[in-house]
């Protein structure tokens, strides 16, 4: 998912960092400084989730976490996204600085449309079935989305890119399935433990979760 050096076209890379620094000023704004230290946390769990490789065939895809951090994080997931990458790029050639915009706006969007699609469906469904599918459709649909926005931006670089961008969609279609996972068993357990961590991730005109009763 980590577009490389040397791959994208001028334009790309101009319009992804443009919308890149766009996004993480609008992720700063948003971001309550009494959250930085779940932020950085966050922003690390992303860093390692990509270290997780996912055996798929001859090839492999690693998790991305985008779905998760967009959930608990809203806007703030942007300039989180950011740190990680910035970190992978330097410490292991994960992507690149030329792409580091391009990448952050991908994965960045991803995590926001991720976080307006499970406050759309808790609002639509309440109760912890809902909450449940909610998470689940955010966690898939941070992969889908970045998965789809980088086939978009090689496709855009160069007509010869659509068939590596039709593949790298294809080899995420099982990583939505786990993040999605991975998402509904995290958001289930914080709900539990600390529900207040999801009320911080609405909106302050947004009717706070609900702690659950014991039974």
């Amino acid at each position: 998912m980590h577009i490389a050096e040397g791959v994208l076209s001028p334009a790309v890379l101009g319009a992804g960092a443009a919308l890149g620094a766009a996004g993480v000023a609008l992720g700063l704004r948003h971001m309550d400084g009494g959250r930085l230290m779940e932020a950085g946390i966050l922003s690390a769990a992303f860093f390692v989730g990509s270290l997780i490789h996912v055996p798929i065939g001859v090839t492999s895809a690693h998790l991305l976490l985008t779905g998760l951090l967009g959930v608990l994080l809203g806007w703030a997931a942007f300039p989180a996204i950011l740190a990680a990458l910035l970190l992978q790029a330097l410490l292991f050639q994960y992507g690149g600085l030329t792409t580091l915009g391009v990448n952050t706006f991908t994965m960045g969007t991803s995590a926001v449309v991720a976080w307006y699609a499970w406050r759309g469906i808790r609002r639509l469904w309440p109760g912890p079935a809902g909450e449940k599918f909610a998470a689940f459709c955010g966690g898939a649909l941070g992969v889908a989305l970045s998965a789809l926005l980088t086939a978009l931006a090689l496709a855009f670089t160069n007509e010869g890119f659509v068939t590596a961008a039709r593949l790298l969609l294809l080899a995420h279609l099982p990583v939505m399935a786990a993040e999605g996972f991975v998402t509904m068993i995290t958001v289930a357990f914080i709900a539990r433990v600390r529900p207040e961590m999801l009320a911080e991730a609405l909106p302050v005109s947004a009717p706070a979760a609900s702690p659950r009763k014991e039974d």
